[in-house]
């Protein structure tokens, strides 16, 4: 190869991790894990389905879901006293345990619904206990001008595995069974915690106090630190409609009505295919694009990202559905990377993984509120109406959100501008 060819190669390859050596290991390990991941939502469906009922995927399902809202806030505090890339690592190899063990019961053919629970509930603990403690570990892998870059990276690795993970899984399972699917997720967080054994990442600043905190103090200060923002209070209350109102009306609606109204699994790919194609794009859009306001981008795109139910209750067919979700997986893309970004641009090093906790629990905590609620309003107002409903309360949402001037006017700093 030709020293111009290498050149236009090297080009190619996102300055974050032609510049970023930290970065490199950390994104090596989750690149894999989130495809790992992709690959267990579907292989655990049809390993449940296997052998037991739509209701029992719903248990297992809502296990992995629940730890978030009790973990997460104590997670994102533990994250910060004990040093979030052992929290991490802890956490992938919790999580290699679960999976494995789980793979192990359905290659056996020893598995039974109860186990798979308390396995998934052990699993969302990992789970709550690592989200935040990402947060606030990938400003230590990158220089402040490349958080965004850092944080649409890991996004655009996320949603490659959401359009390629269901297909692996797909062949996995058709060749051999959900247990060995389920084993090469295990496998992922080994290498994940591989990389993390060998990352040292920058050291934090120290808070002013530097004597330990009990738990309950430095939560405390994490939520003074949420509240005296005048910004997170709102962007919290807006997310909680999208993921309340919104992703779970897709994911439990957005099903029957591809079932009833289009051609069943068919059309449900295709239409998740869409989404996935437009979330891809919109984590290369968040690559190139800085917004000097970036909350207020985060919420414009949040307008889009809210639509996704209505756009599959519109009644177009399915390749105009699938168009459509295309352009809500661009507003979703841009709206948590930018989200984000924005927390670990504004808040202060040493407490972002417990201010992250309160995001997680947030969101994440209280989707399965949507989850449980989602068929007994579609029993009550009729699915269309139900998932277009909710679509219009999350662009209320956001709109309420954009209307405070703390959201609106909020800047980026001056050295995450470069």
């Amino acid at each position: 190869m030709s020293t111009a060819a290498r050149r236009r190669l090297r080009r190619l390859v996102p300055g974050v991790l032609r510049r970023e050596p930290r970065y490199r290991l950390l994104f090596a390990g989750q690149a894999l894990s989130v495809i790992g991941d992709r690959i267990t939502y579907v292989a655990l469906a049809f390993a449940v389905l296997d052998i037991g009922t739509v209701a029992d995927l719903g248990w297992v399902t809502a296990a992995a879901a629940l730890p978030f809202l009790i973990v997460a806030l104590p997670g994102g505090a533990l994250s910060d006293r004990l040093g979030r890339r052992r929290v991490m690592l802890v956490a992938d190899l919790v999580r290699a345990t679960t999976q494995g063990t789980m793979a192990a019961l359905l290659l056996t053919g020893s598995a039974q619904i109860w186990m798979l629970v308390v396995l998934m509930a052990c699993f969302g603990t990992a789970d709550a206990f690592f989200g935040p403690a990402l947060n606030g570990l990938i400003p230590q892998t990158v220089g402040a001008a490349r958080v965004q870059e850092a944080n649409a990276l890991l996004g655009l690795a996320s949603n490659i595995g959401m359009v390629g993970g269901p297909v692996i899984a797909a062949a996995l399972i058709a060749a051999s069974g959900p247990g060995e699917a389920i084993a090469i997720d295990a496998a992922t967080f080994l290498v994940s915690a591989a990389c993390l054994s060998r990352l040292r990442p920058a050291q934090i600043p120290a808070e002013g106090d530097e004597a330990p905190h009990d738990l309950v103090r430095e939560l405390r200060e994490g939520w003074a630190i949420v509240t005296g923002t005048g910004w997170m209070i709102p962007g919290l209350l807006a997310l909680i409609a999208y993921h309340v109102l919104v992703l779970p009306s897709v994911f439990v609606l957005g099903p029957s009505i591809a079932q009833t109204n289009l051609n069943g699994a068919t059309s449900w790919g295709i239409i998740t295919a869409g989404f996935g194609v437009g979330a891809v794009a919109g984590s290369v859009l968040a690559l190139r694009l800085k917004p000097l306001h970036t909350l207020r981008a985060a919420f414009l795109a949040m307008l889009v990202a809210a639509l996704q139910g209505a756009f599959v209750a519109s009644g177009l067919g399915t390749i105009g559905i699938a168009a459509l979700e295309l352009i809500s997986g661009i507003g979703v893309a841009l709206l948590f990377t930018l989200w984000e970004t924005n927390i670990q641009e504004q808040i202060e090093p040493a407490a972002l993984a417990r201010v992250a906790a309160y995001d997680w629990a947030a969101s994440v905590g209280l989707m399965p509120v949507g989850l449980a609620l989602a068929g007994p309003i579609a029993a009550a107002i009729g699915i269309e109406t139900a998932m277009r409903l909710g679509s219009v309360l999350a662009v209320l949402a956001a709109l309420a959100c954009l209307a405070v001037p703390a959201v609106r006017g909020l800047r980026r700093p001056v050295a995450a501008q470069g």
